[in-house]
């Protein structure tokens, strides 16, 4: 996809490349508009025009459209994974008309990836492919033979211990906001103290690793209310409604809990491990489905048409009570 310039008058331009005039001299259609996104978008619609049929697009020009297309609509980690694939893998396919296409050679492509990539990762550029594909050509069937999953066991210290090694640690917060209320890494650093309101935290914003602040979280359940327990409170303090409670760039929380964790416990743990951690506490203590999947924002068909019915009923309070109560006996235990 091009790429706009700044101009001078500060408005942002594109320029597509369209042919060559009689003389072999390349001719260029241009695209302005007072945003960078603005401009680019003006151009994009402009090649899918212009490619109006099928024949006339290639797998490439496929996924390209189809990125424009949810760009704004998906998260920019997603956007920004869309492209790393359409740049790096399956590249056999990206030049070949779509008309063109066979599941004879999407399964070879997809054999030669899964000789280099994870299953999840295999997974996840074919699942780009068909929903490109489809969206031009939805009478086109999929068969491909996918790699299996992996079914990885983690050796992960417990609860308690990693209580102990982040403890009075410049990380305890993080860690505990991900540990006892399951939340994610872009979840933690998107928090702002006005999100926290007589004691109820609303998880409604996220930064990303890049620093990109977006006003939505990953998805629909994932937009939640949260107990905010009284010793997670206490760390956090005060501060300026606007100032963000975690100001650790999401690199330096990884880094700093790794060490932690291998140093005091000889085990390795990412910080998302914290969050199937916490749904694992959930589990050995009872808590039901609903209440699980509500505190941790998961979606899943069977709780879609339920979100938020009953938050803070006296049962929401009952499971928060449960698990507040196991959390505060692993920092009081010697």
């Amino acid at each position: 996809m091009a790429t706009a310039k700044k101009l001078p008058s500060g408005s942002w331009r594109v320029r597509v490349y369209v042919g060559d005039d009689s003389n072999g001299k390349h001719i260029y259609k241009s695209f302005t508009a007072g945003t960078k996104k603005e401009a680019e978008f003006l151009a994009a619609e402009y090649n899918l025009k212009r490619k109006e049929k099928p024949k006339d697009l290639t797998v490439g020009d496929a996924i390209d459209g189809y990125i424009d297309n949810k760009d704004g609509v998906l998260s920019p980690s997603t956007i920004r994974s869309y492209k790393s694939v359409r740049n790096n893998q399956l590249q056999e396919l990206m030049s070949v008309p779509l008309n063109k296409l066979t599941n004879v050679m999407v399964q070879a492509s997809i054999n030669r990836a899964a000789r280099v990539l994870s299953p999840k990762s295999v997974r996840n550029a074919h699942g780009l492919l068909t929903a490109a594909v489809t969206m031009y050509m939805p009478d086109f069937i999929f068969r491909t033979t996918l790699p299996a999953k992996e079914h990885k066991i983690k050796n992960l210290p417990k609860p308690k211990e990693i209580i102990d090694a982040v403890r009075e640690s410049d990380i305890e917060l993080p860690v505990m906001l991900a540990l006892w209320l399951s939340l994610r890494m872009s979840e933690v650093r998107g928090i702002r103290y006005k999100d926290i309101s007589n004691g109820i935290l609303t998880i409604r914003n996220v930064k990303l690793e890049s620093n990109i602040e977006k006003e939505s979280t990953k998805t629909y359940n994932s937009t939640r209310q949260l107990a905010l327990p009284e010793r997670i409170a206490t760390i956090i303090g005060t501060g300026d409604p606007d100032e963000y409670v975690v100001k650790f760039a999401s690199s330096t929380i990884y880094r700093h809990f790794v060490q932690l964790i291998e140093e005091k416990t000889g085990k390795h743990m990412t910080f998302h491990d914290l969050r199937h951690m916490n749904a694992s506490i959930m589990l050995a203590l009872g808590i039901p489905d609903k209440y699980a999947m509500e505190r941790g924002g998961w979606s899943t068909s069977s709780t879609l048409k339920n979100v938020y019915q009953h938050t803070f009923t006296d049962e929401r309070r009952i499971t928060d009570k449960k698990i507040d109560d196991y959390m505060e006996k692993l920092f009081d235990s010697e």
